[in-house]
């Protein structure tokens, strides 16, 4: 038997378990998601002597994963997961993943079996430093329950610095129940960076000697200050912007200087438009495979465009492309630097930008309906969403070709309104949505999914009427994993192999669960039906049937009747 930490004469004692949610609430943790599990009963119990502390328990690990992931995203503190050991971690891993890709801070506490069983495989022992070693910031397990304080201290500054991302800390079973000093919990305050006195001189030179200039803004963590910063620098200096894969929401897209969505399947004048750039300001993004098309529009390690790259990690400057002007900062200082650049006198770029715009303009534009068109035009719902949601209503999103409408025809207005995961992870739009809607009670979230998305985690409505998150769900439903549907008829034509769904009763299926829910077959209904959906006062779905062929706004697929 490994001995427990000897406790101090004199002190408070308590156990490990209830030490951890005190170190916690230190730091201003108000939410933890959670699956239950016998190997954290410790802290299970600790939590119930908390009622200020808000426990929401999924019923599937992988989605209270994405609830804390989407959590982070909101508030740009670390979501907090907690899940038991082995297939628990196992299943929370894709919540690791997505906060890894999406650099989101994270903290997944994970069950471990007693210390004492270590390293002989027992029940559900896994080794979270090799399975989480690769997608995670840090990886630790707590074997002493007085430093308790020090590793939550250590994993909050972890995440939130630099890059933010994902840290495991794993929780051996004995460690919470060993007795151990309340000790006062250390509280980290995020590392912050700016940049370097000389910097702004330099980028003034280098933005003033542009004639076609491009900038990208991705990122995460953007507070409304740091987005008003960065828009008031864009108009003041009319430049036109692309926005890095699912970050549309950092730049108003109402505005003129609005050039597109580097996404996947990019529309070409824009891709077009990053290859014609003689300047390159890349603003908070990573420049990742998606925004850059393959590292084909920005060509590694040093592109034909010249290149200013602002980031708040240095490992990232330089790492794959190496820039002209490389500037170290956080993105709150980052954007007030970009700010207080005074504009030029002459802007021989004007022309440049009024393209740039003109040309998302045409690409937004609402396609006409194919003759042979069936069932719902998904472009007309989109639209009458980008209509009349408010600015500060928030869309999470999986992953799909539906997701093509949304990211085109929706215009992004503010800051922390998208929640889509950059690593392209089917299932996350509704536990997503669940999250926002519990963190902002008064907005409006709508959850997208396709139909395959959809039945990844469709159990969660259980969870939003526990919890009263009253979300609408739109479930866009053509019978088909459609993303790979289509890709399998363009090189495989008529073989279709693995991609047809045979689906539930929707309506029904949330019904089950006590939600409001309808059918719908024309978009004429749509307005009506989410009006009723947003009234309902619980959750609600409203399943769209859609024509299968139109596998994007402008293809269709052949072999399909």
């Amino acid at each position: 038997m490994i001995p427990t930490h000897a406790v101090s004469d004199g002190l408070p004692q308590t156990t490990g378990g209830r030490l951890l949610v005190e170190s916690l609430t230190a730091h201003g943790v108000d939410r933890v998601f959670c699956v239950p599990g016998e190997s954290y009963l410790d802290v299970l119990d600790a939590l119930h002597a908390h009622p200020s502390m808000d426990v929401v328990v999924a019923k599937h690990e992988g989605a209270a994963a994405n609830m804390a992931e989407a959590d982070g995203k909101l508030t740009g503190k670390p979501g907090i997961c907690f899940v038991t050991r082995g297939p628990g971690a196992t299943q929370a891993s894709i919540g690791v993943h997505i906060a890894q890709q999406d650099s989101t801070p994270l903290l997944l506490f994970v069950g471990q079996v007693p210390r004492r069983e270590l390293g002989r495989e027992a029940f559900q022992e896994i080794d979270y430093q090799a399975m989480f070693g690769s997608i995670a910031k840090w990886v630790v397990s707590i074997d002493d329950a007085a430093r308790i304080p020090e590793f939550v201290a250590r994993a909050f500054a972890c995440a939130t610095s630099g890059r933010p991302g994902p840290v495991v800390l794993a929780l051996p079973e004995d460690v919470l129940s060993a007795p151990c000093p309340a000790a006062a919990t250390p509280v980290a305050t995020p590392a912050a960076c700016g940049p370097d006195p000389s910097t702004g001189p330099r980028l003034h030179a280098l933005l003033g000697a542009a004639q076609r200039p491009l900038v990208i803004v991705g990122g995460p963590n953007w507070s409304e200050r740091a987005a008003a910063d960065f828009a008031a620098f864009v108009q003041a200096w009319n430049l036109p912007v692309a926005c890095a894969f699912r970050r549309q929401d950092l730049f108003d897209n109402r505005l003129p200087q609005y050039a597109g969505h580097l996404s996947l399947g990019v529309n070409p004048e824009l891709a077009a438009l990053v290859k014609n750039a003689d300047l390159i300001l890349a603003v908070g993004t990573r420049l990742g495979e998606i925004a850059t098309n393959g590292y084909t529009l920005l060509v590694p390690p040093r592109p034909a465009q010249k290149l200013v790259h602002l980031h708040a990690d240095a490992a990232e400057l330089g790492r794959v492309y190496q820039a002209d002007l490389a500037i170290q900062s956080g993105i709150e200082a980052g954007a007030a630097l970009l700010r207080n650049l005074a504009p030029p006198a002459s802007r021989p770029w004007d022309d440049w930008t009024r393209e740039a715009g003109a040309l998302h303009a045409r690409y937004s534009k609402l396609p006409s309906p194919h003759p042979e068109s069936r069932g719902i035009d998904l472009a007309q719902v989109i639209a009458h969403l980008d209509r009349i949601l408010p600015d500060d209503a928030i869309l999470a999103n999986g992953a799909g070709n539906y997701t093509v409408w949304l990211h085109r025809f929706y215009r992004y207005r503010r800051p922390r309104t998208e929640l889509a995961p950059t690593c392209g992870a089917m299932g996350y739009g509704l536990p997503a949505a669940v999250a926002a809607k519990l963190r902002h009670p008064r907005r409006t979230v709508v959850c997208l999914a396709g139909d395959g998305c959809f039945l990844m985690y469709p159990q969660e409505l259980a969870t939003a009427l526990q919890f009263g998150a009253a979300v609408v769900v739109i479930v866009v439903n053509n019978g088909m994993y459609g993303t790979i549907r289509m890709h399998q008829e363009n090189r495989f034509p008529g073989r279709v192999s693995a991609t047809d769904l045979r689906n539930p009763d929707f309506v029904a299926l949330a019904q089950s669960f006590g939600a409001h829910a309808e059918r719908l077959d024309s978009a004429e209904a749509f307005p009506a039906a989410f009006e009723r959906a947003c009234a309902a006062g619980r959750p609600a779905l409203l399943e769209l049937r859609t024509d299968p062929r139109q596998i994007t706004p402008q293809s269709r697929l052949a072999g399909r009747g």
